[in-house]
């Protein structure tokens, strides 16, 4: 991966190895130090709850001792983690200001938990389109404070910060964008919104953290939850829509917690054969990973995170086989139909809830597709081949889910 990224970029992390060699550290990623700069940089000094205390702890440790980061990687992880330590910071701040806050009714939001790479991305911005939909978009989750305005959530000026990052990100990984198209007024995910307890799968797409991400997985997410409706809260707080239309992977694994959350919920669940799932994103995450290290290996990823992958389905099945999530609460979504009609795929599972899909938001999602095709940047290439898994063993982790919910398998 380190041929693919600019030369300034090469030398930056040349001068970072020769550091190291040195036994200098350049770039502090130790607890103490990043929670004592983000008390200085904020005037704060009250995070909250300490629940944050562990995961947090695991992840630096993780990315110590597992991510093999390069400068620059070592800079975007003190970078990432500082900004979600400071805004922790000012959550807890406004709450204490404003205890209303955490009065605020979130009712029957709808979640979008599929896998990734099974159509979930392009349902979400979708969704952005029905004006009855709250969908957080990526600018207001990277810079949540001052909670966003009804009057300016089209022209803060936070919108363009946001979107400098991003442009950041395309130069760095030309690439990214024919994987995963992004935009500062698009739609975001409730990973970023956990990542403020840090308990989020979002590192490992970031980082290679194995470790940490075994501890995510098998969280409660009873802390995480918290802070993730407090989220919704500060954002609705002063620009406020009829429902919450909400997406992450990560839902997977923790579908009953969620549900435990918000027993109100409304699931779309998204299927797609799930050996293609499991090379497209290891070979998402291997791209991004590129970013952060020097090292990045999809056949390393590939190992892990199929059977992580295989975790969460067969957390789904258990959870959709007891009964206690109600089928007027889910619809489930085939990748292959997605495709071939997605606005009657989205009216399908509106209709399923007993949601209305006017033609205004109808012809606003056939606008949004229309100038957004799936190739608008390039097709996306993976193949089995690169990740050093045959087809075989990764079926067999598979089995239970294809079968339970009669997934279709795509040529590979």
């Amino acid at each position: 991966m380190t041929s693919s990224l600019p030369l300034p970029v090469r030398l930056l992390n040349l001068a970072g190895r020769g550091a190291n060699a040195l036994g200098l550290n350049p770039v502090d990623l130790s607890l103490d130090g990043l929670l004592q700069t983000a008390m200085k940089n904020t005037g704060l000094q009250d995070f909250g709850e300490d629940d944050f205390r562990q995961p947090l702890a695991l992840l630096l440790d993780s990315l110590e001792k597992e991510a093999d980061l390069s400068l620059l990687g070592r800079m975007i992880a003190r970078g990432d983690l500082l900004r979600t330590l400071e805004n922790r910071l000012g959550f807890v701040s406004l709450f204490k200001q404003h205890p209303e806050i955490a009065e605020q009714r979130i009712e029957r939001p709808i979640f979008v938990v599929g896998p990734p790479r099974s159509g979930t991305t392009i349902f979400h911005d979708l969704l952005v389109m029905d004006p009855d939909n709250r969908v957080p978009l990526t600018w207001e989750t990277a810079r949540p404070l001052p909670p966003p305005q009804t009057a300016t959530y089209r022209s803060d000026p936070r919108i363009a910060q946001a979107q400098a990052d991003l442009d950041q990100v395309d130069k760095l990984l030309p690439e990214f964008k024919k994987m995963h198209p992004m935009g500062a007024e698009r739609a975001q995910e409730c990973v970023t919104m956990t990542s403020h307890d840090f308990t989020s799968m979002i590192y490992f797409v970031q980082f290679f953290v194995p470790a940490y991400d075994r501890w995510v997985i098998e969280s409660d997410m009873r802390s995480a939850l918290k802070w993730h409706r407090r989220f919704l809260q500060v954002l609705q707080w002063k620009a406020p829509g009829k429902r919450w239309a909400l997406k992450s992977p990560q839902h997977l694994w923790h579908l009953q917690h969620i549900h435990r959350e918000y027993p109100d919920a409304l699931f779309v669940q998204t299927h797609r054969d799930p050996v293609k799932i499991v090379i497209s994103t290891s070979n998402l995450a291997a791209h991004l990973q590129g970013m952060a290290s020097d090292h990045a290996e999809i056949g390393r990823v590939t190992r892990y995170y199929a059977k992580a992958l295989a975790q969460g389905y067969n957390n789904t099945v258990s959870y959709r086989k007891s009964g206690l999530l109600p089928e007027q609460q889910v619809v489930d979504l085939y990748f292959r139909d997605f495709m071939a009609d997605q606005v009657g795929t989205v009216r399908r599972a509106y209709e399923h809830f007993g949601l209305t899909l006017s033609d205004s938001a109808a012809a606003a999602m056939q606008a949004f597709l229309d100038v957004n095709p799936a190739d608008k940047h390039g097709k996306h290439l993976y193949s089995l081949a690169n990740t050093g898994m045959e087809e075989g063993e990764l079926r067999d982790l598979f089995s239970d889910y294809e079968t339970y919910f009669d997934v279709p398998r795509e040529p590979l």
